[in-house]
């Protein structure tokens, strides 16, 4: 009897070529960490166990490290990106849209522009009136505060959101602040009717085809805005901002492409947009540099303070961003909020700003109008709550900084359709006890 001899075919070979390709290259490449923006990656190497071994987690862990850092990864994710860019004008950045002639933004944005998040108007009022109550508080202290909208990229890029979205506006979250503010006598600052009025004769562009924020140039004239309000309303003297130039050219710089680089296309598309970058110039008088200045804002002012603004400025004075991270930190390492003492902070400013695009007015102040209003109307019971907040905001940091829990929590947020800060929120009370 004889044996057949099993051959096998070229198309055989190639299979084989293409299963362990990838293998190949993944030993033989020493850097596998694809360079992808907004993508959180664990660097961390799941740790073997036998606990983890027959509880499936070491499995799992395993299974999504080697998802990260397989060597295609980042081509494969730039090249799936790009066909839905090119074929279907989708991006693949959570809730952006690409909308008329490749203007991108946040799909909430364009809900706020046709007062499609609108806020029940007793929402608003409750906390203006805490906001007044605090403002007349801090007012005895000789520190001012101050209020100020800003315009979101759909609100003044109507012209360039696709159809499906537009409908007649009743009334939006900005009309409720601001005519409430005039009703109950808040400070406030109204750039987004300001740059309504400035869209029509602007001689560049205040919003960016491929930016998520105000331009460059719609800044520095949001900056020179807010020192003379401020100037005004603390009646002081700032050092100003000036340029004597402007260089207009085609290619975006700082964050105005910031959403274009998270797109992670494969070949990204020409930019074809004038943009105007101001040479901007600080006074220079330290005499003037007295006024310091706590500004408690969404990432529309991380542009300032790249500008250098906090520093030039407002004496040194602090971002609590998302009423969160504070910038800069006042130590070695990152610090939040919750690990300082708010009435101490509160105290060292003298005036305390508070700036929100109207795609973050649902949220305005980030809870810091709640927590300040109980701190000096009810100090028991604002201590005692403190005390519970910052066991879930001690967690809820080592989420933030751990990469393997941060995407759990991005995870999370997608498939309950909850905000990052949500999920992030529900695990840390998980891990704190508050929760099963």
């Amino acid at each position: 009897m004889t044996v057949k001899k099993k051959t096998y075919s070229f198309h055989h070979v190639v299979a084989l070529i293409a299963i362990g390709f990838p293998l190949l290259i993944s030993l033989l490449k020493s850097d596998d960490r694809p360079n992808l923006v907004g993508i959180v990656i664990s660097d961390e190497k799941p740790r073997f166990s036998m606990s983890s071994w027959l509880d499936g987690s070491y499995q799992a862990e395993k299974e999504d490290y080697n998802n990260d850092h397989w060597a295609f990864k980042e081509k494969m994710v730039r090249l799936n990106n790009q066909f839905y860019y090119k074929t279907f004008n989708q991006i693949r950045v959570n809730n952006f849209v690409s909308g008329k002639d490749n203007y991108v933004m946040s799909e909430g944005y364009i809900f706020s522009a046709f007062g499609d998040d609108l806020l029940k108007e007793d929402k608003v009022t409750d906390q203006l009136t805490k906001a007044r109550v605090l403002q007349d508080t801090l007012k005895k202290k000789g520190i001012d505060m101050l209020l100020v909208f800003a315009p979101g990229k759909g609100s003044m890029c109507k012209e360039f959101i696709e159809d499906k979205y537009i409908h007649p506006v009743k009334m939006t979250n900005h009309g409720l602040f601001t005519s409430n503010c005039k009703k109950l006598g808040n400070n406030y600052l109204d750039l987004y009717t300001y740059f309504e009025k400035l869209k029509p004769t602007a001689p560049h562009p205040l919003f960016s085809k491929f930016g998520h924020h105000w331009s460059y140039y719609g800044e520095c004239l949001a900056v020179d805005t807010i020192i003379k309000t401020i100037e005004k309303l603390h009646h002081t003297d700032l050092p100003d901002i000036h340029w004597d130039s402007v260089e207009v050219v085609d290619s975006a710089r700082f964050r105005d492409a910031d959403v274009l680089a998270s797109m992670n296309l494969y070949s990204n598309p020409k930019q074809n947009m004038k943009l105007a970058y101001p040479m901007v110039q600080f006074e220079a008088d330290t005499m003037k540099n007295r006024t310091r200045v706590l500004t408690i804002s969404d990432s529309y002012w991380y542009g300032p303070v790249y500008m250098g603004v906090d520093q030039s400025c407002f004496a040194g004075g602090q971002f609590w961003y998302y009423y969160n991270k504070v910038v800069p930190s006042p130590r070695d390492v990152p610090v939040e909020v919750w690990e300082l003492d708010l009435k101490t902070e509160i105290e060292s400013n003298q005036v305390i700003m508070l700036l929100y695009s109207d795609g973050n007015l649902p949220t305005f102040g980030s809870n810091f109008i709640n927590d300040a209003y109980e701190l000096y109307t009810s100090p028991k019971t604002y201590y005692v709550r403190n005390e519970r907040k910052k066991q879930i905001q001690a967690y809820a940091k080592q989420i933030r900084q751990a990469p393997g829990l941060l995407k759990k929590s991005t995870q999370k947020s997608k498939d309950l359709n909850i905000t990052l800060d949500s999920a992030i929120k529900n695990d840390a009370m998980r891990m704190a006890g508050f929760i099963k």
